[in-house]
């Protein structure tokens, strides 16, 4: 990363070791800046999490973000910067599992229910496109206050595509009636179908971009330190943080808050932010998400021009090969559970472990052994509570560019404040640049 020495020295509080926050500490590093970077976990990189340990033939999948789109730059950037070589995975794409028009449940290819779905938006679509695909106007006003699933029993939707509808929530992590059919409109806008592009993955685990992120700054990131209260004044930002049961302070020139909303709503932030600012944070939902890697004895669900990656309206979720690049006999099927789904896939495993998942397979082929298997639930992890954040009727969408927004010394970063890569990683990379950016524009105000 070049250097550019703009800000000689500030010293920069960095809140969180996601992704965002170490690409913001690296940016504000290549710009001359004192970085002093936090976090609440024991380890650096938030929701990106490689599991090694436990799987045969020393394999490893991902825990939480797992797929690189070929057209997201900047996390692809970030890699080629730390010597990673992302690789190809999922060639063929998403198929989906689900009924069709006669109500046969079957495996597609590009299934129509799909296709319907863009055409029975279209006049939404073209309205949202019209305006330019804000979200501070009358047309996202007007979606914005409607569920998918109230869309839904307006249009008179058949089965198959109500079936097909509720797949999403293994892309939006969350259910037709909690979410609003804004970003739905939103990803046909801009990107349309999801799961459509050329698919990466990194090579001996997506953590090692924080980890090698993390390694290379100039000072170690404390961990386990939890961030309790931030105060600025026209001189500075003063940071109350706690580990280990004790408090201590930190003083710096200015604050990256890359915490998602979740847990930032529970920083005392003085002065307050502003009401609406607050309330935006105070009232995004985060979708709920359960992770299960499950390794077989040989990957049953490779055949002959047919994909290995489906998405489903089933309790189990989406499901894709997790670790196709490895090499070995066995192979680790990663599933996620969104919205409704979590619990369900929980009660699943709480029933009959991976095996009674593995029953729910068979459309796949015969599932064979069962090495071992690995549940992960975001819905619990204390420093997110989710799987990342959606957008549902409740949420005023005037409150997005809220998140955003600077609150004087403080500004914000998170896969939560991008506009383009929402619930991604490359999302949370390009927020950390952005607010890196940010500080050094308040500096060169300040000077």
């Amino acid at each position: 990363m070049a250097r550019t020495h703009g800000l000689n020295g500030t010293p920069v509080l960095v809140a969180g070791a996601g992704l965002a926050g170490l690409a913001a500490a690296r940016s504000l590093e290549a710009r001359g800046a004192a970085v002093t970077i936090v976090d609440a976990r024991d380890r650096v990189g938030g929701r990106v999490w490689t599991v090694r340990d436990g799987f045969a033939a020393r394999q490893h999948a991902e825990a939480g973000a797992d797929l690189i789109e070929e057209d997201q730059d900047h996390v692809r950037t970030l890699a080629r910067d730390l010597g990673l070589r992302p690789v190809r995975i999922l060639r063929r794409g998403f198929g989906y599992y689900g009924p069709d028009a006669r109500g046969r449940r079957r495996v597609h290819g590009r299934p129509a229910a799909f296709a319907s779905l863009a055409a029975r938006l279209h006049r939404e679509i073209e309205e949202f496109t019209l305006a330019e695909e804000r979200w501070d106007g009358a047309v996202a006003a007007r979606l914005a206050r409607r569920s998918v699933g109230e869309w839904l029993d307006e249009v008179d939707a058949p089965t198959a595509l109500r079936a097909a509808v509720r797949a999403f929530r293994g892309f939006f992590l969350a259910d037709p009636e909690d979410l609003s059919i804004l970003p739905v409109v939103e990803q046909f806008a801009c990107g349309g179908m999801p799961g459509r592009s050329a698919m990466l993955r990194i090579p001996g685990g997506n953590d090692r971009l924080a980890t090698l992120a993390a390694a290379r700054l100039h000072a170690p990131v404390r961990l386990m330190t939890i961030v309790r209260r931030l105060t600025q004044d026209a001189s500075g930002v003063r940071a109350i943080v706690e580990s280990d049961g004790r408090t201590a302070e930190i003083r710096a020139s200015f604050a990256v808050s890359a915490l998602p909303a979740s847990t930032a709503r529970d920083v005392i932030f003085d002065p307050p932010l502003p009401d609406a600012q607050h309330d935006a944070i105070a009232t995004l939902p985060y979708g709920r998400a359960t992770r299960l890697l499950v390794q077989f004895d040989r990957r049953f669900w490779r055949g002959r021009a047919r994909p290995i990656a489906y998405a489903t309206d089933l309790d189990i979720g989406a499901i894709w090969d997790g670790n196709e690049q490895q090499r070995g006999r066995a192979g680790i099927l990663s599933f996620l559970a969104g919205g409704r789904a979590s619990a369900g896939l929980q009660a699943l495993m709480r029933g009959g472990g991976s095996d009674a998942v593995a029953r729910q397979l068979a459309w796949l082929g015969t599932p064979p052994r069962v090495l071992t298997s690995r549940v992960i639930v975001w819905d619990d992890d204390p420093w997110v509570r989710g799987g990342y954040a959606y957008f549902g009727p409740a949420f005023d969408p005037l409150g997005r560019a809220w998140l955003a927004r600077p609150a004087g010394r403080i500004v914000f970063a998170g896969e939560h404040t991008s506009v383009r890569w929402q619930g991604y990683m490359n999302g949370a990379v390009e927020s950390g640049l952005r607010a890196a950016a940010e500080v050094a524009a308040l500096a060169g105000s300040a000077g």
